[in-house]
């Protein structure tokens, strides 16, 4: 299994190309499985976009019962419940393949596999697993989860739905109401979180509808009018004294925001699962419609501006999948390690998921913002038609939008992710000190003038990446030490660390995937140089603006100085080779 990495540790140490995962490795079942899922999609789904468009709610749940049917909502439930009991890789690629025709059915899946089955398959009791999850893991009923109130967004914990004790003791009573809730419409199963009586924290519950005492106790709102995901279910939720058997109670009672915040970690690095083949299909219309498109009397794809936006899109899907599956292997490995140490499998996937919550809201992040922005640039290359609902590039406009805002905002998982590190630092799990002090000293010191030998494939990269990790430290340590506690309140130098953060996980990945996989001519190394050089710019750009807002004198000028030394290039890049490389490479395959 080799070193077992730990999160946030990329930070602080190089990480050899032989200890990531990426898609070039999937086993022989796992291919089986990501083509079944993209034909399934190409049959199913691709020639029903309209329908999805139009609002046609029945047609995602008939397709959500077809998927239940071929086991492909139960990859990630045990075998004793039903479930396929497949490894984390797994169910990142299933949701990756399924996901990219309709941001509808990715919405209704990665409700339904996710927040909707995971806290069951995490927190239940055995006599709960047994209860709701074969169902769910059939598609026989499916799940809902009520977090979010009118009143309580990203602030979950504030929530005013509450749950009181019956007289006997055999009941709470839930009174309240929850809103954007995915899959409302057709669910069953809910898991819905309210206070006890004052506690501190919510608690967690499991019901299903079909068995209330007092149907008209769960009512629920019209459904939502959206500006994408257009035939996924959403509606509010309403609890009219709501009778719930105290068996029914998930977890522990006041630990409910836990069971929210772990769920949450799995959704993230899964939506930036589910927005990949997004990508990938825009990608693909792209090439098409440039190659077919004339003006002048040629096709648009020979024109550079064109080609330019060719080149960034497929870099931008080469870039996604290296950190995605990097992340989604690290995690299971972490899981398999806790179980061969004689941890039960559900205690270990918790353990797992919450060990990489940095790199998970980084994936969130940086793969939901990719995804809108290349589905904009579909737009740009479809021109008018682009705008038109005629074509594919409208809808993945709209659907992608979302993608930012639920599972935590974006803005919200930027200073989760420095947040947590930080966190961990100061717990002792994760030793950022030393190397931001050492940093320091070398600022002191004379730099070397010895030019490197770089002759080695990635070799300069890798020695750009180990500086872009200094810039990290250097910044984040110096904000630490100046503003100490009160450093969660600073959030404009906690989105500038962020920023740099994502671009460090995400350049390192690419990196050491193309190293892992591909030769020194390839377009895979031309694509993760062409990122690298753009993720320095944009290091650039965010460590000087936190430089200059929070040092003065002669630290800003040490820090400015040590940007400079720690973003250098000994070879630059020829950006616009590189760019037409790419662009060549797939204008002429004609695909991704």
């Amino acid at each position: 299994m080799g070193n077992i990495v730990k999160g946030g540790e990329f930070l602080i140490r190089e990480i050899p190309a032989n200890e990531i995962f990426s898609l070039e490795e999937l086993n022989e079942e796992q291919k089986m499985l990501r083509d079944s899922a993209k034909e399934f999609i190409d049959r199913e789904v691709v020639p029903q976009k309209e329908r999805f468009e139009k609002k046609d709610y029945a047609l995602t749940e008939e397709v959500m019962r077809k998927l239940g049917e071929m086991g492909m909502l139960g990859i990630a439930v045990p075998e004793a419940y039903g479930g396929l009991g497949m490894g984390f890789v797994t169910t990142m690629l299933a949701c990756d393949y399924l996901s990219g025709a309709t941001g509808s059915l990715a919405t209704a899946y990665g409700a339904h596999t996710g927040i909707g089955t995971l806290p069951i398959v995490l927190y239940g009791t055995e006599a709960q697993k047994q209860k709701y999850l074969p169902d769910l893991a059939a598609g026989t009923k499916f799940g809902a989860y009520c977090l979010t109130e009118p009143d309580a967004g990203s602030d979950a914990n504030s929530g005013k739905t509450r749950a009181k004790l019956s007289e006997d003791g055999k009941h709470y009573i839930i009174n309240g109401q929850k809103m954007w809730i995915s899959n409302a419409g057709f669910a069953d199963t809910f898991t819905l979180f309210a206070k006890v009586d004052d506690d501190k924290n919510i608690t967690g519950f499991v019901i299903n509808r079909s068995e209330l005492e007092n149907p008209e106790s769960l009512t629920f709102g019209e459904e939502e009018h959206k500006l994408g995901i257009r035939a996924s279910s959403t509606r509010q939720v309403f609890f009219n004294d709501m009778k719930v058997p105290v068996e029914n109670l998930l977890g522990e009672r006041n630990n409910g925001f836990k069971i929210a915040l772990n769920a949450l970690n799995v959704g993230r690095i899964k939506l930036a699962a589910a927005c990949l083949d997004a990508q990938r299909r825009i990608l693909n219309h792209s090439i098409q419609y440039s190659n077919e498109r004339k003006q002048f009397g040629v096709s648009i794809s020979t024109f550079g501006a064109i080609r330019k936006k060719i080149a960034e899109m497929a870099t931008g899907v080469y870039v996604s999948e290296a950190g995605s599956y990097r992340a989604a292997k690290d995690i299971q490995d972490k899981i398999d390690e806790l179980v061969a140490g004689g941890m039960d499998h559900q205690a270990a996937e918790l353990k797992g998921v919450e060990e990489f919550a940095v790199e998970c809201s980084i994936l969130k992040v940086f793969v939901s913002d990719l995804a809108q922005h290349t589905a904009d640039e579909g737009i740009q290359v479809y021109g008018g038609m682009g705008f038109s609902e005629d074509t594919p590039m409208e809808a993945a406009w709209r659907d992608s939008r979302i993608s930012r805002i639920y599972e935590g905002t974006n803005e919200i998982n930027r200073l989760l992710a420095v947040g947590m590190l930080i966190k961990r630092a100061m717990k002792g799990e994760l030793d950022l000190l030393s190397p931001a002090m050492a940093i320091g000293k070398e600022l002191m010191g004379i730099p070397s003038f010895d030019v490197p030998d770089y002759s080695a494939f990635m070799s300069e990269e890798k020695a750009i990446i180990a500086n872009l990790k200094k810039v990290f430290l250097m910044v984040s340590g110096a904000a630490l030490q100046k503003y100490m506690m009160d450093i969660e309140k600073q959030q404009h130098l906690l989105l500038n660390a962020s920023e740099i953060l994502n671009q460090i996980y995400m350049a390192e990945s690419t990196i050491l995937r193309a190293e892992k996989h591909s030769a020194p001519e390839s377009i895979e190394a031309a694509m993760a140089q062409l990122n690298l050089y753009k993720a320095v710019e944009k290091i650039i750009v965010a460590a000087k603006e936190g430089i200059v807002s929070f040092a003065e004198g002669d630290e800003q000028r040490m820090m400015l100085s040590g940007l400079r030394r720690f973003t250098k290039y000994t070879n630059h890049p020829n950006v616009v080779a590189l760019t037409e490389k790419i662009a060549a490479h797939y204008i002429n395959k004609g695909t991704y």
